[in-house]
Formats: C-alpha cells, sequence, structure tokens
C-alpha cells in the first residue's frame, strides 16, 4: 500500500503545482508600472480598459511605446474609442519574445492584434506585418497601412513570460486609416431613455427625479467606462415605499449605488469575484458590494441582500447595463430586520449599519444619522 500512498501524494503535490500555475496571471500594469519611460503607455491602456483585455487573455504580446510617441499620439485628441482602436494593433493575439522575433520563418509573418478581435476593425485591418531584416533589425507595419516599411522598430524586451506574455519596447506607434477612423461612441445615447425602453423604466425615472446632478454623474460616467445594475420594474415597485423614507441624500447614494464606474461585461463579472466600488463611494463612505458566482450566474451581495443578473440591456463597451432581481441595499443605509436571519450580518457600530435581509419587500429599516427607524413597505 505504500507506494500506492506515495503515487497519490505525489499527483496531489503535482496538482497543487499546476493549480498554483494556473492562478498566476499577469498583470500588464504591474510589469510596465517599473519603467516610468512607459508610464503614458500604461495609463492609456488602463483608461481603455485594454489592461482588462490583456490581463485575461492566455497568450498575448503587448508592444509599449514610450512617453515621447505617446505624447505625439495624443497631440492628435483623438476621442478615447479612437485612441483605443490604435492601442489595440499594439496588443497582439499570439506569444513573440526577442528569440522569436529574430527567428521569424521566411523572415516575416502576419498576426492578428485586438483591433481585429474587438469587430472594428474591417477585412484584415487589425493585422499586422512582422519582418525580420538583415543586420538583426525587426519591423512592424500595420498590413493596411500607406507606410513605407517599417512603421516601427523591436527596441528591446522588457518583459517574458514563455509562452504566456511578452512586453517589447518598439520604436514608434503602430496606426492606420483603419483605427484613426472616428467611432460612434455609446456616450451618444440618451442613457435614461435607454434604460426607459428596456424595462428599467421606473429606475430611469428615479434617476432623472433625483436632485444632485445623480443623471448627470451617470451619463458624464460613461465615456470612462461604466456599468449600471437596473432594477427591474418589479423590484422597484416593491421598494417604493422604502424609497420615499429615504433622505434626498439617501435616494441619491441609494441611486449611485447601482453604477460602477468602470467597464465590465458579462464575462468579465463570471471571472472577477470580489468587492466592486460604486458611484456612491466617496471617502470612508465604502458603498461597495460584492460580486460572486454560481456557475454562469452572477450574483450581487450587499450584505444586506443578495440581487441576481437577469438579464442585459446593452453590453457595448464602454457602457454596460444589467437588469438585476433586486434594489441593492447598502449597509451604509439600512438595517437589519431582527426578524430576518437569512442573510442579516451580524452587529455593526453606528457608522457602519448593515441593512435589512429581504429583497426590497416587508419591512426595512432606514439609518438616520445615529438612530434607525423601521418603515413599512
Amino acid at each position: 500500500m505504500k507506494p500506492i500512498k506515495t503515487f497519490l501524494l505525489l499527483l496531489l503535490a503535482v496538482a497543487a503545482a499546476l493549480a498554483a500555475t494556473t492562478s498566476e496571471a499577469h498583470n500588464i500594469t504591474r510589469i510596465l508600472g517599473s519603467h516610468p519611460s512607459l508610464s503614458t503607455f500604461n495609463h492609456y491602456l488602463s483608461v481603455t480598459r485594454l489592461a482588462d483585455e490583456i490581463n485575461r487573455r492566455v497568450t498575448i504580446t503587448v508592444c509599449a511605446v514610450d512617453n515621447a510617441a505617446m505624447s505625439s499620439l495624443l497631440s492628435h485628441q483623438y476621442p478615447l474609442p479612437t485612441l483605443k482602436n490604435i492601442l489595440s494593433l499594439h496588443v497582439f493575439a499570439d506569444y513573440f519574445g526577442s528569440k522569436k522575433l529574430h527567428q521569424i520563418t521566411k523572415g516575416s509573418t502576419t498576426t492578428s492584434t485586438l483591433f481585429q478581435a474587438s469587430g472594428e476593425a474591417a477585412g484584415t485591418s487589425g493585422y499586422v506585418n512582422i519582418t525580420d531584416f538583415k543586420g538583426g533589425k525587426v519591423g512592424f507595419t500595420p498590413v493596411d497601412s500607406d507606410f513605407d516599411p517599417p512603421m516601427a522598430t523591436f527596441l528591446k524586451s522588457i518583459h517574458e513570460s514563455p509562452y504566456n506574455i511578452s512586453v517589447i519596447q518598439i520604436s514608434n506607434v503602430l496606426t492606420s486609416p483603419e483605427a484613426e477612423a472616428p467611432v460612434s461612441a455609446p456616450t451618444d445615447l440618451n442613457l435614461l431613455s435607454l434604460l426607459a425602453k428596456q424595462g428599467c423604466k421606473s429606475f430611469s425615472d428615479l434617476v432623472a427625479g433625483a436632485g444632485a446632478g445623480v443623471a448627470d454623474v451617470f451619463t458624464e460616467s460613461v465615456e470612462a467606462g461604466l456599468t449600471v445594475f437596473c432594477p427591474s420594474d418589479a423590484a422597484i415597485k416593491s421598494f417604493s415605499a422604502a424609497y420615499k423614507n429615504l433622505t434626498a441624500a439617501g435616494k441619491n447614494s441609494l441611486l449611485l449605488y447601482h453604477g460602477v464606474p468602470e467597464y465590465n461585461s458579462l464575462g468579465m463579472l463570471r471571472v472577477s469575484n470580489g468587492l466592486m466600488r460604486t458611484l456612491a463611494t466617496e471617502g470612508e463612505k465604502r458603498f461597495d458590494f460584492t460580486v460572486a458566482n454560481d456557475g454562469d450566474e452572477v450574483r450581487l451581495k450587499t450584505g444586506v441582500v443578495t440581487a441576481t443578473i437577469k438579464g442585459t440591456v446593452i453590453d457595448e463597451d464602454p457602457l454596460a447595463i444589467f437588469k438585476i432581481d433586486k434594489v441593492l441595499l447598502p449597509t451604509e443605509l439600512f438595517k437589519a430586520d431582527p426578524a430576518a436571519k437569512a442573510e442579516a450580518p451580524g452587529p455593526a457600530g453606528e457608522d457602519d449599519a448593515p441593512a435589512d435581509e429581504d429583497s426590497n419587500g416587508g419591512g426595512l429599516t432606514v439609518a438616520r444619522g445615529g438612530g434607525i427607524e423601521e418603515i413599512e413597505a
């Protein structure tokens, strides 16, 4: 039996090692963070949310350019969606380390980029030609560019983790007419009108009628990335009495609590469990909730209620709107009903009072300053 036991222990050790390896995802922001000369490129990977896409990919090559090259690109004042398309040309959907670049079969190859994968590129415009020239120079040119090749050349390797991620520095920005073409951004959409037409009219009406520019906060957040979790009309209806009993500031915070200031596709939510800050987050006022998955089902846990995503209104970077089955109740505004034990959190201090357990019907307790007022739904 001893050899069998030893074999089983060995299998467990191998499995643990594999699990540890697969769980160590790369982080392009961290990789570039130790290179100040690439800080502008790094910043705009985050702003355009390309960093998230890079980090989700198993095999990827990132062609970084220095701050001077980025300054020249930014001087054109491209809108953010166009800038994203251009930077997408710098991310190849294959692994190219320094050695591979200098050993390209027949001296030339063509690779797909994230611009091609985005669906924004027409035909082959999302591909880049890589050429290994005599003398050791490696050049890069988008296939639909009129530029006399190469448009940029390989300078040095920044980071290599074969065959997972390669980060290299190139001499110039890669661009093409297709990548520079104007892009119709979702910011042109009327956010409230979109909500009203997709079964979220009650929530849209609350946002439109709120004070302190709540609607403006939602609208102005779209360009930088916004995810809205819209309670269904039925959920709003059952919550209406409780909503009326909130202070004006409480109503504003509750509504903003349903917006996350970054774009998250449904696929991203399914793999990014953990805390999320919201539009209501400010300083010590956390106003956050936890995303948790159960298979393909995505749940939002506030510490008071657990809501489930039931449908997609729109999912087009940089805007995503998902319909949920409950109003999200933040612990900063609601305290648990003592009769409800299922999801009621433990005791909390005056400034961190948890809320009631139930979706949005029944009795709720609303935190008002240092006191708790019970209301009937």
